[in-house]
């Protein structure tokens, strides 16, 4: 991405070497992605995390004191205060044309473990959006770890991830996100999945809408950074995870979306722009 000269936003929380104490395991795009691999490395059963993601217990340990990143945070800080100053502006931009207000999402930079308004995360959580204090939240150390563990590399993988998170800021804001998870709260937990991958797959959809007006506006996009979120779309479908570490896959189990799908969304959301391409709640499950 092309990057060169554009804002840092400032709408950011330092919390690197403040939080501390055992966290639970939320949700995020790639959060279940990298415990469940890291299950899998170590001999267990990664279904196991991806079953039971709302309810796993992590244990951590304390971090205190001023902390000191290293010249890859440095840079990995700057990139993303620089994407989510891309989303303000285009987001604002977009829900100017519906005749609403956009309210940017803060963004927490943490180490180890964090304590947001959902409750408790870890590192191994991902990064993830939280509705009730509207944050977003990232350990930087992921990017590693989703270059090592998943094979998905590039500075535009990159912003998709957080854009990912972003969109489900978008859906917080547009009322999306709180029907879902009522809806979600009557339902079987085979049904409530179902729900869940259409969120996931919404959200995927919204991050590729930001990046065709940020590229449109700045020109931001390069030769091969669409394939590089392609790529990681690939890798982190509920599917290739699955069929991965198990050799088999358990589709009532599904909760962010197939590769095929991920893949499907996030394209649709380049290809257009346009906000209403992302209705994945009006369409059959089966055609999503």
């Amino acid at each position: 991405m092309k990057l060169t000269g554009r804002r840092e936003s400032t709408n950011v929380d330092d919390r690197r070497g403040k939080q501390s104490g055992s966290v639970k395991l939320g949700g995020g795009i790639l959060g279940i992605v990298v415990a469940g691999l890291i299950t899998w490395f170590m001999g267990g059963n990664p279904l196991d995390v991806l079953q039971n993601a709302d309810i796993s217990q992590i244990a951590t340990t304390t971090t205190s004191g001023e902390y000191q990143p290293t010249e890859e945070e440095k840079e990995l800080e700057k990139f993303c205060r620089q994407v989510l100053a891309g989303t303000e502006d285009i987001w604002t931009e977009e829900f100017r044309k519906m005749g609403k207000t956009y309210e940017p999402p803060t963004l927490v930079f943490f180490n180890g473990s964090v304590q947001s308004g959902c409750g408790g995360a870890s590192a191994s959580t991902g990064p993830f959006y939280c509705s009730a204090d509207q944050c977003v939240y990232i350990d930087l150390s992921f990017f590693t770890s989703m270059k090592k563990q998943l094979g998905a590399d590039g500075d535009f993988a990159y912003a998709y991830v957080l854009a990912h998170e972003v969109g489900h800021h978008v859906q917080y804001l547009l009322g999306n996100l709180g029907r879902a998870h009522q809806k979600m709260a009557r339902l079987s937990e085979k049904e409530a999945n179902k729900v869940s991958v259409q969120i996931e797959l919404q959200a995927d959809c919204f991050a590729g809408v930001w990046a065709y007006h940020d590229n449109q506006t700045y020109g931001s996009l390069e030769e091969g950074d669409i394939e590089e979120a392609i790529q990681t779309a690939q890798v982190i479908g509920d599917d290739y995870l699955q069929k991965k570490a198990n050799g088999y896959v358990v589709p009532e189990s599904f909760n962010h979306g197939t590769s095929k799908q991920r893949i499907k969304w996030l394209k649709r959301g380049l290809t257009s722009g346009k906000i209403s391409d992302g209705d994945t709640f009006s369409v059959s499950y089966e055609n999503l």
